[in-house]
């Protein structure tokens, strides 16, 4: 990680937006753009534990957040409902264990596991997506888990030199869990108003290497 250019990222935004975050006209603009805050509140109760033993409607909601996103792209969406509504019973029993391991799994392999068998399940469908395999970890748990988005990620590994980050367009889970790391690195040396949650977070990393994209 590049430090000082972190830290020099940091220092524009925050004259652009003092106080970062909480500065009202980026508030106006996340609010206008997004819709973060609720759709967690929605995840947070519909993904919950507990509701696994409801099949159905668990997947009704994982298309729901979806669908809902703002952050996930409008030719996706569609696509994806139609996938999982179209899936035989089996397959949607095996998506909603993946499910489960992913965002309930103890420890670092169910994890993994978890995201395989999703991403499996979305291969068949031909949308094993970054966007679509982080939505749910990320609205879920907004302050520890990351939503990938191919630019803005392949932007911050060149702009701040990641080099412990090599980005494939195939989602993995060696990738996730490294990007996470890393992110709640870069955290931990800016000012907290620029990461009031990683989705934030990361925006501030979009708008930091778009100043400086070379294209």
């Amino acid at each position: 990680m590049n430090l000082a250019k972190l830290r020099e990222a940091q220092a524009l935004f925050l004259h652009r937006y003092p106080g970062g975050f909480n500065n009202e006209e980026i508030q106006q603009v996340v609010a206008k753009r997004h819709n973060v805050g609720k759709l967690s509140e929605f995840a947070a109760d519909r993904l919950a534990k507990r509701n696994f033993a409801k099949p159905g409607a668990l997947l009704e909601d994982v298309v729901r957040i979806v669908s809902r996103s703002s952050m996930v792209s409008m030719f996706e969406k569609p696509r994806f409902r139609d996938h999982i509504r179209g899936l035989s019973r089996d397959d949607r029993e095996f998506l909603l264990v993946g499910y489960e391991r992913l965002l309930h799994g103890r420890g670092a392999r169910k994890q993994e596991q978890g995201f395989n068998d999703v991403l499996d399940v979305l291969t068949e469908g031909r949308l094993a997506k970054w966007s679509l395999m982080t939505i749910h970890l990320y609205h879920l748990r907004p302050q520890r888990e990351v939503f990938v988005k191919p630019t803005t990620t392949k932007n911050a590994i060149r702009q701040f030199e990641l080099t412990e980050l090599e980005y494939r367009p195939r989602p993995s889970w060696d990738f996730y869990a490294r990007y996470r790391s890393v992110i709640a690195q870069m955290k931990a040396q800016v000012d907290s108003s620029l990461g009031p949650n990683n989705a934030a977070f990361t925006g501030f990393l979009m708008m930091a290497t778009a100043v400086d994209d070379p294209r």
